[in-house]
């Protein structure tokens, strides 16, 4: 008798042929053992009666039923699916045998070699020869096909049954015989899959026969696994039959196997699911942020905008120290912001372009470029706002300044004048002597002097109230009430002193008498009496200054000044020694004297009292410079501090975006190791944040200080705000195209080697270093890369669509980042709406529509309702109430439609 396993360890393929070898001389042993040839009988009757239904047939004894070979073919045909020739019908032994051949030879046109099978063992009903021809077929159509994680056959189901059964307790499987004598591993695998056939918990390892019983009862009647063994012929034999249990094993295998597809279409769709929930959420915050920030632009603009002037320097301060606490408070959270949005809006289309998603296109008016643009409209208005204050606190200096001048003036004027009227209308000469009347003439020529030199002072007034008014001074009525008041009196003098003098040369021819010396006297006291109150007026003149040269000037300007005196005191002498002639020649001549010059009211006491207040008047004035000078070398000096400390921080920031520059384009190592590299430098250039806020400390004391200009440094600290802005936005920019690198990456498959050569070919062609690639230097890099784009119609044709996808908007240029997704996409796979479209069909069981009951049973509860409130409702001719359109649903999710 041949031994038929030994022929089976040869028929079969691959993994099973190896499993049958190793296992030849405990065949040979255990070959006849009844109880297992039992096992064998039922288990392969049952099997083989397990596809025979479907041609609505069976067998009842496996060695007689397939002697004729008409149902061995006919089993064949239903497992293989294909058509054998026609069997012979006739009754006679060639006719059996004829059958069988047909049926061998199929067999052996599927790779499977027969070994000492021939057909007339299985015509004349060779038991052991039957039995070993059924297993080939299995070995063949059953298990021969399993494949596990690079298994099959034997080793494949083996590792599926592992796999499966590895959670539960109490089970091991680790191989086909004793493994599964104590029926634990049979309910393992039902419950893995159909938790709700079976009660796990309840089943005790001690009683076999039940847990066997339980699991075939509920295969047969909930899976369509017939019942191929009897718990008692189990667990009443030392070693089950290792094939009856790898056949009835095998059945349960793939009964799973559609579940097994199932879950992989539901792991697709919740992984397609998953990634639109984060993009949308990512688009909602994206959207939100926007918003806000937006919102605070449009309410600060018209805060800025605003030109309400103020009464005094005071005021305009205080506005100034709000204008510093937005910019030092407010404003940096938002920079910070728009820094985020960007980053976020970047890293939402880089997720998008991943998962071949249309890109993302915010609502009208949040658009980065929106940002920017409002962004740029709060920087101009914060400039134009900075600038304005400055110009209105230096002309509010100028009109305080003014103010006080022009009242001065007044005052001064005010005084002179007071009395000229009354004066002016006295008609004295007409009951005057001859010498009388000469005298008043005299004292009215006098008094015409002195009416010219106050022309000046009176013009003074008019050019201060005129410039005060040009100025916009916010007590100008009371300014200009005042200067026309003095301008109508002016007026009015001129015409009475007129009027006088013609009075006076009408009575001129009766009077003869002159006083020489009382004439020279008052014709030399009016224009130093003038010159001394011109003097006492320059004295307390207030003075604004802004620099040392300016200062410098004016001491030089008293210096000259303080020369001049000893020359006017000279004057000062001669006049009273004028006076004192007159006494002399008064007392010698036995004249009596009136109580003072009839030409003058100016007397000696008067120009003595004069004199010494400027002489006074000189030291406080030099105190006064003095102090002014002490405050000019103070304020040069925070210049110079505030010099040397911008020009260190303009000097940081630009060597620290010259390295920036440098570092995105030679970076080195993993992308892990370029994020922690550019993390680490972004760390160590916000240490230097505390040398801009010591910037900003001093800056604020040269604004307290009212210094306007610096002639040591070309910086300012709008551009050195402006500078460090720009450079943390650089690094954070640069940090995040890391990060964007590594997302596309980790999601196409790319590796480091391929990163490196694509970052290498770039840099290459990017000659002017700029971090983009010009449409002719983006041409070479494709043409080094292999891609057909010379200069001919077809080459032109694909770089047209090449240029296409990496530059969509036309700029003209090809970005690193744009380069990576092209070349990522060339070469990796990516989901598709035909691959969900698959996968739903899948979890539809192959029809046009799936209903709400079937995702709630495939999917998780919140991607499940996720897709029921989406979907359309399906309308094509074999719809049912509930139904749902899932492919218009999976054409949206990649933009190809509109849901």
């Amino acid at each position: 008798m041949v031994d038929y396993h030994a022929a089976n360890s040869q028929s079969s393929a691959g993994g099973s042929q190896t499993y049958m070898e190793q296992e030849n001389d405990w065949d040979r042993d255990l070959l006849l053992d009844p109880a297992w040839e039992k096992q064998q009988r039922k288990t392969f009757t049952a099997w083989c009666n397990s596809h025979l239904r479907k041609a609505g047939t069976q067998i009842e004894n496996i060695e007689e039923d397939f002697r004729d070979g008409l149902k061995l073919m006919l089993l064949l045909e239903v497992i293989s699916g294909e058509r054998l020739p026609k069997p012979e019908r006739g009754k006679m032994r060639v006719h059996k045998i004829n059958n069988v051949n047909k049926a061998l030879d199929f067999i052996a046109s599927k790779g499977v070699k027969l070994v000492s099978i021939g057909a007339e063992e299985i015509v004349d009903g060779n038991t052991k020869m039957t039995l070993g021809m059924i297993w080939t077929i299995i070995l063949r159509f059953a298990i021969q096909d399993i494949s596990v994680e690079e298994t099959s056959a034997k080793e494949g189901l083996l590792l599926w049954c592992q796999r499966k059964t590895a959670p539960y307790k109490n089970v091991n499987v680790q191989n086909f015989h004793i493994s599964w004598k104590d029926g634990l591993a049979f309910n393992a695998l039902i419950h893995r899959h159909r938790p709700d056939l079976i009660d796990y918990d309840s089943l005790r390892k001690d009683d076999p026969v039940t847990n066997l019983n339980n699991a075939f009862e509920v295969a047969e009647k909930h899976l369509d696994i017939p019942k191929m063994l009897d718990a008692e012929d189990i667990v009443g034999t030392l070693r089950p039959d290792e094939k009856a249990i790898m056949t009835y094993v095998s059945c349960f295998y793939h009964a799973f196997s559609g579940a097994q597809k199932a879950e992989t279409a539901a792991n697709r769709i919740c992984k397609v699911l998953a990634v639109n929930q984060e993009n949308e959420q990512m688009m909602e915050d994206y959207e939100k942020l926007a918003s806000d920030l937006l919102e605070w632009i449009k309410a600060t603009i018209p805060w800025l905008e605003n030109r309400t002037q103020e009464k005094t320097v005071n005021d305009m301060q205080a506005k100034q120290e709000d204008f510093r606490d937005y910019r030092t408070v407010h404003k940096p959270p938002k920079v910070q912001e728009k820094c985020q949005l960007e980053i976020s809006f970047n890293t939402l289309q880089t997720k998008l372009r991943l998962n071949n998603r249309p890109a993302f296109m915010p609502s009208e008016g949040r658009m980065i470029s929106d940002i920017n643009g409002g962004w740029n409209h709060l920087e101009g208005a914060e400039k134009g706002y900075e600038e304005w204050m400055l110009s209105e606190i230096r002309r509010l200096e100028r009109l305080e300044h003014l103010a006080v001048k022009f009242h001065q003036k007044c005052a001064i004027h005010e005084s002179w004048t007071d009395g000229k009227e009354t004066m002016l209308n006295e008609r004295n000469y007409e009951s005057a002597s001859l010498s009388e009347v000469k005298a008043l003439l005299k004292k009215h020529e006098a008094f015409e002097s002195d009416l010219a030199a106050h022309q000046d002072r009176v013009e003074q007034i008019a050019a201060i109230a005129q410039e005060l008014n040009e100025l916009d001074y916010y007590d100008a009525p009371s300014v200009n009430a005042r200067c026309q008041k003095i301008c109508d009196q002016w007026d009015v003098l001129g015409g009475l002193t007129q009027n006088r003098r013609q009075s006076l040369e009408r009575t001129e021819k009766q009077l003869e008498s002159i006083d020489g010396l009382y004439l020279e006297y008052a014709k030399r006291a009016a224009p130093f009496n003038n010159w001394m109150e011109g003097a006492m007026e320059d004295l307390q003149d207030m003075f604004i200054v802004h620099n040392i040269e300016e200062i410098q000037g004016l001491i030089t300007a008293h210096e000259q000044f303080k020369s001049t005196l000893s020359e006017a005191d000279k004057e000062r002498e001669a006049i009273q020694s004028i006076h004192g002639e007159v006494q002399n020649i008064a007392q010698n001549g036995n004249i009596k004297l009136s109580s003072g010059n009839p030409y003058t009211t100016i007397t000696p006491e008067s120009i003595n009292d004069k004199w010494s207040k400027v002489q006074q008047m000189v030291p406080q004035r030099d105190t006064a410079l003095q102090d002014e000078l002490n405050k000019q070398n103070r304020n040069d000096s925070l210049r110079a501090t505030f010099a040397n400390r911008a020009n260190e921080v303009g000097s940081f920031i630009q060597a620290k975006m010259e390295e920036i520059s440098k570092i995105s384009i030679e970076m080195h190592g993993t992308l892990e190791d370029q994020q922690r590299s550019l993390q680490e430098y972004q760390e160590n250039i916000m240490r230097y944040k505390d040398s801009i806020d010591d910037l900003e400390t001093c800056h604020q004391q040269i604004q307290e200080a009212l210094i306007f200009d610096n002639k040591y440094t070309q910086y300012t600290m709008e551009h050195l705000r402006v500078g460090w802005e720009q450079l943390l936005t650089t690094i954070a920019r640069t940090i995040n195209e890391v990060e964007n690198q590594i997302l596309t990456r980790d999601a196409k498959g790319i590796s480091q080697e391929q990163l490196f050569e694509y970052r290498a070919s770039f840099n290459h062609f990017d000659k002017d270093h700029s971090g983009a690639l010009i449409a002719d230097e983006f041409k070479a890099c494709l043409i080094s890369l292999g891609y057909d784009v010379e200069n001919d119609k077809q080459g032109d044709a694909e770089f047209a669509r090449i240029m296409g996808i990496v530059d969509p908007n036309n700029c003209g240029s090809v970005t690193f980042q744009a380069f990576i997704d092209f070349m990522s996409t060339e070469t990796t796979d990516r989901d598709t709406a035909d691959q969900v479209i698959a996968s739903f069909k899948v979890l539809a069981a192959d029809k046009n529509y799936i209903t709400a009951e079937e995702l709630r049973r495939e999917l998780p509860p919140d991607q499940a309702e996720y897709c029921i409130a989406r979907m359309a409702p399906y309308t094509g001719p074999d719809t049912v109430p509930g139904a749902l359109d899932y492919m218009s649903f999976s054409t949206a999710l990649y933009g190809e439609s509109d849901l």
